[in-house]
């Protein structure tokens, strides 16, 4: 991201601390990418919506408390959905959140159906295209959560080891560890 786009972004999370519609532009703009995360993670689309939904919920709830501190809005959102999808796997009995939530509670009005209906077929093209992906998924998910997160952010979300650094509240070096005994645990799962 460059300074004016940074700028611009800095401008628009200080006024979604006062206005529900200056908060609709962030929702816009990261919704997709925190989706397909969430989505990535889970293979599950109705979690990945109510995850999703969760991660927007709590971001708006928190907003008045974010802080720049050299860590990009992303970051914040990322480690936010990371957490509600930690909470998923830990709790099978997560209750349902749902996007109508942040209409309802917080007066913010959700994508219309039409797009989440684009984004289901989409997700689910991806996802038929990619056998691979979701025998990789497979073994993934029978990883401890720590694996999970640092081996989806860096392979499936391209994230570089500063940002899952960032969004992972981790040092460089741990999370260059994490990775590296992620993969090992992969192999030997795929030659068992």
């Amino acid at each position: 991201m460059n300074n004016m786009q940074k700028d611009k972004e800095q401008k628009i999370v200080e006024l979604a601390k006062t206005d529900a519609t200056a908060f609709g532009e962030l929702f816009d703009h990261y919704y997709p990418k925190i989706f397909n995360y969430v989505f990535r993670r889970t293979a599950d689309f109705e979690s990945a919506q109510d995850i999703t939904a969760e991660t927007f919920i709590k971001s708006l709830d928190k907003i008045k408390t974010f802080e720049w501190r050299g860590i990009p809005f992303s970051a914040w959102l990322y480690r936010i959905a990371s957490n509600e999808i930690a909470n998923h796997f830990r709790d099978k009995h997560s209750k349902n959140s749902s996007l109508e939530a942040l209409l309802e509670e917080q007066g913010f009005e959700p994508i219309d159906e039409t797009d989440i209906q684009a984004e289901l077929e989409a997700a689910e093209e991806e996802v038929s295209r990619h056998v691979k992906f979701l025998q990789v998924q497979k073994q993934i998910l029978k990883l401890p959560i720590k694996y999970q997160e640092v081996l989806s952010l860096r392979y499936f979300e391209n994230k570089t080891i500063d940002e899952i650094s960032q969004i992972t509240n981790k040092k460089p070096g741990t999370v260059k560890s994490l990775l590296s005994r992620g993969i090992k645990k992969l192999r030997e799962s795929a030659t068992n």
